[in-house]
């Protein structure tokens, strides 16, 4: 059997989910064979789930968003490697969580970058998700050796709303590693750089930005674009995608050459979910609410749809479920379990997450084997969980 959820926010990480899933398969059938396989659609977790699945950790220290030292982490396996860019650019890295809009950088996620590269890597996914920055990338696009001036040929200053005084981009001192190199940024966001859908508008207010910050920023973004087209030969402002992470989708996709494509579908293709099918009898998978938003393809979504050509059943174990059973089916789902089922006080489900998932994943497997009988009987936990 494969577990393969998402994180429960403010309860589980990934990894933790995985592990109380594969006690409660274990605790239904002891004699079950259980491959671990924790996801992600690209935001926290992504780095873990590499990890979980093979790949080896690496830790380096990186400018914070904020220009303070930080350490990241990224995962490394053969030529692939995998960065998360929360690791040295997200809102966890922010100082006393302090929100910096208008000068948060991703100058720390060209760092990792720089990292892998120099690992040998020449396959990167990036993932991008839980940002602090509003800079376009520009700030990656400097730790790479891009160079961004103003009229005076001065370097400008980090963050988003130094770019209005961009006046051109010298890329002659960049990392020249990066062109033989594949990038693909993992993310399920398809706002552009600019505009009323754009980076600042759609997403400043989430890190800090009042509305003065949201018409600096844009003004500021609407320049990097212009300047990007007419330097790099490359138009961002209105691409598909381009306004991910603070607009870190655009300066991936002018800088690094890199694809955008579907976080989760990604991700499950580097932690090999495919191959763990294949001799599969059930998938369980889950994460914190499985609700409308999660229907336009959230991890679990992107777990069923992956495993429907198969043919292999997809359960989902979540904190809440707040979709009928006909919308489950609809994307692949079989049937679904919440925690709110064994426990009615959400606090106190939050708090107990682990051994009420435990229990949830015993039922589950229970009522899979024998579906016409009681699956609430529990039993003892013995068994093999593995890892590809």
């Amino acid at each position: 059997m494969v577990v393969a959820p998402d994180k429960f926010k403010g309860s589980l990480t990934a990894v933790q989910a995985a592990e109380s899933m594969a006690d409660g398969v274990l605790r239904a059938e002891p004699a079950a064979v259980v491959l671990s396989l924790p996801v992600a659609d690209g935001g926290e977790g992504t780095v873990a789930a590499a990890v979980a699945a093979g790949f080896s950790r690496r830790e380096v220290t990186v400018r914070g968003p904020t220009g303070d030292d930080v350490s990241a982490s990224f995962a490394v396996r053969d030529t692939t490697a995998v960065i998360e860019m929360a690791e040295a650019s997200g809102l966890g890295r922010l100082p006393g969580e302090m929100p910096a809009p208008r000068t948060a950088s991703t100058y720390g996620t060209g760092q990792l970058v720089l990292a892998a590269l120099d690992a040998g890597a020449r396959d990167i996914v990036v993932g991008i998700g839980g940002s602090a920055t509003t800079d376009g990338g520009a700030g990656m696009a400097q730790a790479l050796g891009a160079r961004l001036v103003d009229s005076a040929g001065t370097e400008l200053s980090a963050g988003g709303a130094a770019l209005r005084d961009l006046d051109r981009i010298d890329v002659a001192g960049f990392d020249e590693r990066v062109a033989d190199t594949r990038f693909t940024v993992a993310s399920d966001v398809d706002n552009p750089l600019v505009g009323t859908h754009g980076a600042a508008a759609v997403y400043g207010p989430q890190k800090g930005a009042s509305a003065d910050d949201i018409d600096v920023l844009d003004a500021a973004l609407t320049r990097y674009a212009e300047v990007v087209g007419r330097d790099l030969g490359v138009e961002v402002a209105q691409l598909a995608g381009a306004g991910a992470a603070g607009g870190l989708g655009a300066g991936a996709i002018a800088f690094l050459g890199a694809e955008i494509t579907s976080g989760i579908e990604l991700l499950l293709d580097v932690v090999g979910f495919g191959e763990a099918l294949r001799d599969a009898d059930l998938v369980l998978t889950g994460e914190g609410s499985l609700d409308e938003q999660s229907l336009s393809g959230k991890a679990p979504i992107g777990v069923a749809r992956a495993a429907s050509p198969s043919g292999v059943p997809v359960f989902a174990l979540c904190g809440q479920v707040t979709v009928t059973a006909a919308q489950l089916s609809g994307v692949g789902i079989d049937r679904a379990w919440s925690l709110l089922d064994l426990e009615s006080d959400v606090e106190r489900a939050q708090q107990e997450a682990a051994m009420l998932l435990t229990q949830l994943a015993e039922r589950a497997v229970r009522a899979f084997a024998a579906p016409s009988e009681d699956a609430n009987e529990p039993a003892r936990a013995e068994g093999t969980t593995r890892t590809p």
